[in-house]
């Protein structure tokens, strides 16, 4: 099967964490598939937009350039699945053909968890939260810097986190 080295969107280089190219046969048609396994970042970029251009640079050297459609699983993992029609297939060789009454399709899934994702890009959030505090907080709370009090609940959120992990 054919191994994909890089792939740009946009002219912009995407991290891959696992991806799988394939030609998927039905009786519509030919369709390139491209399923990848990406960051919640790039799925929050790119989750609007139907179409993309895309360049997709194979171990082999060869460099695929198409117009592809976008579709976002949803599930455990950021996924992105970016398909196109083909007329000829034999430009693709060496891309297995999955046909649509085969049993054998591919789980990129395994062996990969959302924590393995986030260890190379963390989303981050922004939160409101209405509390009822003493005055004397309320005070000092709005003496604070954001970038000071994001340290402090950060820091103080991952404690209590750690903290309840031994408890369990």
């Amino acid at each position: 099967m054919v191994v994909v080295k890089s792939v740009k969107i946009d002219g912009e280089n995407i991290h891959l964490f696992k991806s799988v190219i394939y030609i998927f046969e039905s009786s519509a048609g030919f369709t390139l598939q491209f399923d990848m396994i990406v960051s919640e970042l790039i799925v929050k970029k790119y989750k609007e937009f139907e179409n993309l251009i895309v360049e997709i640079e194979l171990e082999d050297g060869r460099v695929l350039n198409s117009i592809m459609h976008l579709k976002i699983f949803q599930g455990k993992l950021p996924l992105i699945n970016l398909f196109c029609e083909l007329d000829d297939i034999h430009e693709y060789e060496n891309i297995k053909v999955v046909h649509e009454d085969d049993s054998w399709f591919p789980n990129i899934e395994e062996g990969i968890t959302i924590e393995d994702i986030r260890k190379v890009e963390m989303p981050i959030e922004e939160v409101r939260l209405k509390l009822k505090l003493p005055i004397d907080q309320v005070e000092w709370l709005k003496d604070q810097k954001p970038k000071d009090l994001n340290g402090i609940f950060k820091e103080m959120i991952y404690e209590l986190w750690k903290s309840q992990d031994i408890k369990r």
